[in-house]
């Protein structure tokens, strides 16, 4: 200690000290108290004057003086490498929060290879006719499908225009050869039709514009190679984020429900003969809920009429008969209502099973009194919609939730559905599923039963699909009431529903005709629709309120006006309002002039026209995937990086992707694990130690936080930054240090030393990895000095730099390897 003190104070002034310790850590860091014999010049002054802080291992004497916290600059905040760090860990980490778990490399490679399981079964179900002979799948465009001025593809020189195709002769040759003609930024490129055939894709976008920003080069292909990184980037983290939900899922555990006589009993009250999808259906559920320990989440795609909803009150008669809760929730009150009343009457047999209804009609008592009930656990059964997803309804022991219609719920709601998922068994049946969900069934990151069997009474839908006619409108409204039916006509907005009710009120005078849209009040909602579904309103002029669910079994025509301004489930789904008995069911789709429509739209209806047969709706949603691509699936994040390289190509990188999720693999170390072999100890200045409220404490804290994970110590660094104003350049070096032992063991480097130029960070990183994760890097400066060599990764420089410049290049370093953790499993 005296030795180290003599380099900062006179060695005159420097008595014998006692040094008594009040602190020590098992870790870096002391902090002792010295006590000096008093000056006789300062016998007058305080005590604590004759006080000095050490903070050990530096070493230093610290004298009191008043600290001032400084308060950074936006542009220095801006250039503030801590600062950078925290809002990206802040990014990528912020929606992960619910689901990190710590799973041992044995463990997860289990998981892996169940998960590879699902894949290989979900990737057969989406190849279909896209596998070629030699077994390769590809999304690779026929370039004699391709039309001039298409969009193209090309996997190594980027986005061109399709010109055309003409025969050639080509030099050293006699024959003819038949070549492809693109356009690029600088020039025309010609490529053989065979070799074509293997490079070539379709450029499209996830939205209405099919344009790319700008062409491609011929003369630089560095940009076009760039995109092609951000994109295989940008397909690892979604990779990675399915899979670690799953592996979060396949970690929970619940108790296997019993197979009890009631579960039999209950499916004997069943008065149909099940198709074979549905016995397959379930059977499915049977055993997700008795045979296996993961808490069930589970599709079941059939179109409506189909029985879905079978499906899920046998797995409600077995989650309720274990006396536990079923919540099902439903998009629209109408659809609720109808869920209530179905449920209702089946478990009426069983006067222990209560059936509870919540929902915005009800009076504020009522809601107050079913509240109360769902959380006394009175209510066995709760049916309703978003409402049950609010923060006020507490349940009793909730062990079901059944979603009806998914893709019908917000942003929010979705994410509530979500997180029930950890803990709760989940049945989602759909008729369309969203291109996401169909997407996680068929990558193998969901389980799904298909139900594309037709009921045997079941008669196809006749669609007619024409342009906007008044007459065509009356003959056909006509022909159903001629025949006693009833019919739908559905607008895509409220605002057209009194104009369409004054031209069918003319047209039918004597016809009772009635107007139903989700902004009437409940009470007169719910008349309207009672009354048509009783028979005595015979036409009801609608907004897509009725889109899901409702079974009126005398409605066997449906009319939907403006037609391009419905989305394809959305058709689909209107559509199979009509046909539910054994009576021909006819489906008029009218749209306006067909120049305005936007191609996106073209295909819409022309998907809806070809799906005309019964049970189409699975194909009709992978049909929807491809008009709307990823933008639908992953969300708008995304899609920026799907225009990167458009659909076709993106596809087939993610199932390369998908195919070598075990390549893609970071194994971490523990903290206290890593050496980082850099001379550098700061000096606190001695007024930043004096305006601590508990400088031990604070640094003990920071060591511990550093050791938990990086999110924890991205808090820290935050809070203490909120609380105590930007640190002294000293204190940010020590913060430097703690971050950069923490990535270090998050990319399983153990130790990290220099030797003049040379940097060595020893690694277990296999050599794709590395690749992956140097060709994410941002800067080329450090992309271009790190190499791979055996079990080290080395950086030589340009120069050798003085110890904070060194600490200062291997963080920046470190930074960037360590953004790309999100596109790896971290096991």
């Amino acid at each position: 200690m005296a030795s180290s003190s003599s380099s900062l104070l006179p060695r005159s002034h420097i008595p014998t000290p006692l040094i008594s310790k009040i602190s020590s850590s098992p870790r870096t860091w002391s902090l002792f108290i010295l006590t000096y014999p008093s000056h006789p010049k300062n016998n007058n002054n305080n005590n604590n004057n004759n006080k000095r802080l050490f903070l050990s291992p530096t070493n230093a004497v610290y004298t009191q003086s008043p600290y001032t916290p400084s308060t950074p600059s936006k542009t220095e905040l801006h250039n503030d490498p801590i600062t950078v760090l925290n809002e990206r860990i802040r990014r990528d980490l912020s929606k992960k929060e619910a689901f990190r778990t710590v799973m041992d490399s044995e463990e997860a490679g289990k998981y892996m290879k169940m998960v590879k399981v699902q894949q290989q079964r979900g990737l057969q179900k989406l190849k279909g006719d896209r596998e070629s002979k030699d077994g390769v799948f590809s999304y690779k465009v026929d370039p004699y499908t391709l039309r001039s001025g298409d969009y193209v593809v090309h996997r190594k020189v980027g986005v061109g225009r399709f010109v055309g195709m003409r025969f050639d002769v080509a030099k050293n040759s006699s024959q003819p050869t038949e070549y492809v003609f693109i356009e690029y930024a600088d020039g025309m490129a010609k490529l053989p039709v065979n070799k074509a055939a293997k490079m070539l894709y379709r450029y499209s976008l996830p939205n209405e514009t099919k344009k790319p920003k700008a062409l491609s080069k011929l003369s630089d292909t560095s940009a076009w190679e760039k995109r092609k990184v951000k994109g295989k980037v940008a397909i690892q983290k979604m990779v990675v984020d399915l899979m670690e939900l799953y592996l979060h899922r396949l970690k929970q555990r619940r108790p296997l429900y019993p197979k009890s006589p009631a579960m039999a009993e209950f499916a004997a009250l069943f008065p149909y003969e099940p198709t074979p999808d549905q016995k397959r259906a379930f059977i499915d559920v049977e055993r997700d809920l008795t045979e296996r320990e993961t808490p069930m989440d589970r599709l079941i795609c059939g179109d409506v009429g189909f029985g879905k909803t079978e499906v899920a009150l046998r797995a409600i008669s077995c989650v309720v008969s274990a006396k536990k809760q079923a919540m099902v929730l439903a998009p629209t009150i109408v659809l609720a209502k109808q869920h209530f009343d179905v449920i209702s009457e089946r478990f009426s047999v069983y006067p222990d099973i209560k059936v509870g209804l919540l929902s915005r009609f009800q009076t504020k008592a009522e809601k107050e009194e079913n509240l109360d009930k769902i959380k006394n656990g009175s209510l066995d059964i709760i049916v309703g919609t978003h409402s049950l997803l609010g923060d006020r309804v507490t349940y009793n022991n909730l062990g079901l939730l059944v979603v009806d219609e998914e893709q019908r719920f917000g942003v929010k709601q979705k994410e509530k559905i979500a997180s029930f998922k950890t803990s709760v068994d989940v049945l989602t049946l759909s008729a369309t599923p969203i291109p996401r969900t169909l997407y996680l069934a068929l990558t193998g990151f969901r389980d799904a039963s298909l139900m594309s069997t037709p009921p045997p009474e079941r008669v196809p839908i006749k669609t007619h699909l024409s342009s906007f006619s008044e007459d065509k409108v009356v003959s056909a409204i006509k022909y159903e009431l001629d025949r006693g039916g009833q019919v739908f006509y559905v607008l895509p907005r409220i605002k057209g529903l009194d104009e369409v009710m004054t031209f069918l009120a003319e047209s039918f005078p004597n016809v009772e005709i009635a107007i139903a849209h989700g902004k009437l009040y409940s009470k007169q909602l719910e008349d309207t629709m009672e009354k048509f579904a009783l028979g005595e309103i015979k036409i009801l002029i609608c907004t897509n309120i009725v889109e899901s669910g409702l079974d009126i079994q005398n409605a066997n025509t449906i009319i939907i006006q403006d037609v391009q301004q419905f989305g394809l489930a959305q058709l689909y789904q209107l559509r199979g309002r009509v046909g539910r008995a054994d009576k021909e069911a006819h489906a008029y789709l009218f749209y306006p002039d067909k120049s305005l429509l936007s191609d996106q739209a073209l295909e819409r209806l022309a998907a809806i026209e070809e799906c005309r047969e019964l049970g189409q709706g699975f194909q009709l949603a992978e049909k929807d995937m491809g008009i709307r691509g990823f933008g639908a699936i992953f969300g708008e994040q995304q899609s920026g990086d799907v225009g990167n390289v458009g659909i076709d190509l993106f596809f087939e990188m993610l199932f390369e992707s998908l195919s070598k999720v075990e390549d893609h693999r970071v194994v971490s170390v523990p903290y206290h694990s890593v050496q980082v072999d850099i001379n550098i100890n700061p000096h606190l200045p001695s007024d930043y130690i004096n305006y601590l409220e508990n400088p031990l404490k604070i640094i003990n804290d920071a060591e511990r936080v550093a050791e938990k994970d990086i999110w924890s110590l991205m808090q820290f660094t935050e809070n203490l930054r909120r609380q105590y104003g930007k640190e002294p350049r000293s204190m940010e070096i020590l913060l430097k240090k703690l971050y950069l032992r923490r990535m270090a063991a998050d990319l399983g480097i153990t130790s990290i030393y220099s030797s003049g130029k040379m940097i060595y960070m020893k690694t277990n990183m296999s050599k794709k990895v590395f690749k992956m994760m140097t060709e994410s890097m941002a800067s080329d400066l450090h992309r271009n000095s790190l190499v791979l060599e055996g079990d080290q990764i080395k950086a030589e420089l340009l120069l050798e730099l003085p110890k904070e410049q060194l600490l200062n290049w291997i963080f920046q370093c470190l930074a960037e390897l360590h953004a790309s953790l999100p596109s790896f499993i971290k096991y």
